[in-house]
């Protein structure tokens, strides 16, 4: 039977060209931009290169704090005098890293200026984070301590300042006017993951932000690694105790705000949250939102196709009715019909959306970015497929299945 269904199908698909195009884009283009869509969200959150310990760590990224008698705030990362001081001494976490918001500097190879994107970390930033060293080693305390002029570059600094496959370890590499002696190159990390990327790494001690101020607002970032086998969610009851006992001494302020939260929640709570809001509701709502949209378009287009097309058919199904084909029958047909057609849209967006993840990986476009098509997100098409298919052809097979076998004969 599925087969004689897949048999009309067809025939019908090859009936009408022109409104077969025009359903096949609708469902291909939305495919196609819900799963690259996917693919980004699921490239950010999950847990991959160097951040491979993310279900163990939670984030540090804001300190809010607020007046509540005359609605004054001041929100921003952290410094480091809050994270070294106060952070440093929690009992719950395993290691505390610490880094700063990467920041351009510039130097000049062969007369060209080349932008590196500086970030500065502690010792414990190279235990938290897992690198892939392609030469050399991280810094270690006493280097930190000592403020030696080292750096740890990454693989593209390397090809575009020493030039490509040359080893640079031992070298020395000169940016913002300062010379570092290069003592590792790791492998490249993508724009998008904020508390790793960098082009360049040295010690915080080498920072020229004013990193020994006493404010709690600066331009740092904190991870904290929980120890093997404890509850990662400690280390946030334990972060919430340290930032309620700072006193407000010699500030406008009355209530602060700052969280140690899951990856997600630390970017959710910056863009969509604020204060004890962690976005993360914000961030479910606005993307199903997004998702029911992109699909009910489509859908609706196809609604009326599909009753186009079965009205056009309207002697066929006067025959079948005569015959003594039932409604149910007949719907099961028209649905199962706009499925197959829904399926070959979804294997058109599928090959649309691989190619435009090839092509966005090769091109460089996101510097670093590899996007991919996994299992759930496959997952996701063929299940949106099914919801196309079963939506767009439920009221026109109902219309359909209420046509009087005389009015049907009679339509054409």
């Amino acid at each position: 039977m599925l087969i004689n269904y897949f048999k009309i199908a067809i025939a019908v698909l090859r009936r009408r060209k022109f409104f077969t195009f025009i359903s096949l884009f609708g469902i291909s283009f939305t495919l196609t931009i819900l799963i690259v869509l996917a693919a980004f969200i699921n490239n950010i959150a999950r847990s991959d290169y160097p951040d491979r310990k993310r279900d163990r760590s939670r984030y540090l990224m804001l300190m809010d704090q607020r007046n509540e008698k005359n609605g004054s705030q001041n929100t921003s990362q952290l410094s480091f005098y809050f994270l070294n001081k106060f952070v440093n001494t929690m009992k719950t976490p395993e290691k505390v890293a610490i880094s700063s918001i990467f920041h351009p500097t510039n130097t000049y190879v062969n007369n060209k200026k080349l932008v590196i994107n500086v970030k500065y970390t502690n010792s414990a930033f190279w235990e938290v984070m897992e690198y892939d060293f392609l030469e050399g080693k991280p810094f270690e305390l006493q280097q930190v301590n000592n403020a030696e002029k080292v750096a740890v570059i990454s693989q593209d600094t390397r090809d575009s300042y020493f030039g490509e496959g040359i080893s640079a370890a031992g070298e020395y590499i000169e940016t913002d006017n300062e010379k570092y002696r290069v003592i590792g190159v790791v492998k490249n990390v993508p724009v998008t993951m904020l508390y790793g990327y960098g082009d360049m790494y040295i010690p915080y001690s080498l920072s020229k932000v004013a990193y020994r101020e006493k404010d709690l607002g600066g331009d740092f970032l904190g991870v904290l690694l929980a120890k093997k086998g404890s509850d990662p969610d400690e280390m946030e009851n334990e972060y919430q105790g340290i930032v309620s006992k700072i006193p407000f001494k010699g500030t406008d302020f009355d209530k602060r705000y700052s969280h140690a939260d899951t990856f997600l929640a630390s970017f959710t709570r910056l863009v969509l949250g604020g204060g004890s809001n962690s976005g993360i509701g914000n961030f479910i709502v606005i993307l199903s939102l997004v998702a029911f949209l992109f699909m009910m378009l489509p859908t609706l287009n196809l609604i009326n196709i599909n009753t186009s097309r079965i009205m056009e058919r309207s002697s066929e199904i006067g025959v079948r009715k005569a015959f003594g084909a039932s409604s149910g029958t007949l719907v099961l047909q028209f649905i199962t019909e706009n499925i197959i057609l829904t399926f070959i849209g979804g294997l058109i967006g599928l090959m649309l959306s691989w190619g435009i993840i090839q092509y966005i990986n090769s091109s460089n476009l996101i510097p670093n970015i590899r996007l991919t098509i996994d299992f759930q997100v496959v997952l996701l098409g063929v299940v949106a497929c099914l919801v196309f298919g079963f939506l767009s052809g439920v009221y026109p097979a109902w219309r359909m299945s209420r046509l009087h076998v005389v009015t049907a004969l009679k339509a054409n």
